[in-house]
């Protein structure tokens, strides 16, 4: 479970691609190098093999977070430890319930931008709960379970065709036997801060999501006034649609 889409990368190397083996190039002035990858619920931070690769290939400093999933406050904490290790500028993007995580560790000094990626984008006061709530529950939604302490997955047959239809089926199987779980009170927990109120922020919208309704998304980026740019992938569009996610990265760091 330590490492889910590397070992699914192991099924379908063809999914996420590699980094090349030649030496790192020299990112340009002004450029913002540093990358902080924070990941989503029912995974780990392998999420982000594919766009981690494609952007350290291109000279950028990128780490992902490892969130323990245990409370909101739990998963901030550990990406403000990332953050407080970057060496100047970062660039924040989060996945899904990493958005949550998102909102609240941005306010760091660090941080120079934000980038949601198929993410929740709750307001001062919100909570996932809610938002899940106003809206009609997607597929995914509906397939969510809680075990007998309170941990939440989605349902292992279920999950491939609504979390990600778009990847080969034997690395949606893997995944969905290898999830990990969210406590759900993360879910209940009001947010106290949203960075995206004072950072620039970044929106990738994926249209056929069947997890966060692509409706809700397009909620959060316009409240935001977010730069959006629209993926024909599902929610697991940073790892179908990773050259797109990753230019939308590069975007927010100043390269385009």
């Amino acid at each position: 479970m330590k490492n889910l889409f590397f070992s699914a990368l192991m099924l379908s190397t063809a999914v996420f691609g590699a980094a090349p083996a030649s030496a790192q190039p020299t990112l340009p002035a002004g450029v913002v190098k540093n990358i902080v990858l924070v990941h989503g619920a029912f995974v780990d931070e392998t999420s982000w093999n594919g766009v981690a690769d494609i952007l350290t290939a291109k000279g950028y400093n990128v780490t992902a977070v490892k969130n323990p999933l245990t409370s909101l406050a739990d998963d901030v904490a550990a990406t403000n430890a990332v953050l407080d290790a970057q060496d100047g500028p970062t660039v924040l993007v989060g996945h899904s319930w990493g958005g949550v995580v998102i909102g609240e560790a941005g306010v760091n000094a660090k941080v120079s931008s934000l980038v949601y990626v198929s993410a929740f984008a709750p307001d001062k006061g919100e909570t996932v709960s809610a938002l899940a709530a106003s809206g009609p529950a997607t597929a995914g939604v509906k397939a969510i379970r809680a075990d007998a302490k309170g941990y939440l997955t989605i349902d292992p047959a279920v999950f491939p065709a609504a979390v990600a239809p778009d990847l080969p089926e034997d690395v949606g199987e893997y995944l969905a036997a290898h999830q990990m779980p969210l406590n759900h009170t993360a879910f209940d927990e009001v947010t106290k801060i949203a960075a995206w109120h004072v950072k620039p922020s970044w929106y990738v919208l994926s249209a056929q999501d069947q997890l966060l309704d692509p409706h809700a998304q397009a909620f959060f980026a316009e409240r935001m006034k977010a730069k959006v740019t629209t993926v024909d992938g599902s929610h697991a569009s940073l790892a179908s649609h990773a050259e797109e996610v990753a230019a939308v990265i590069e975007s927010a760091a100043g390269a385009k």
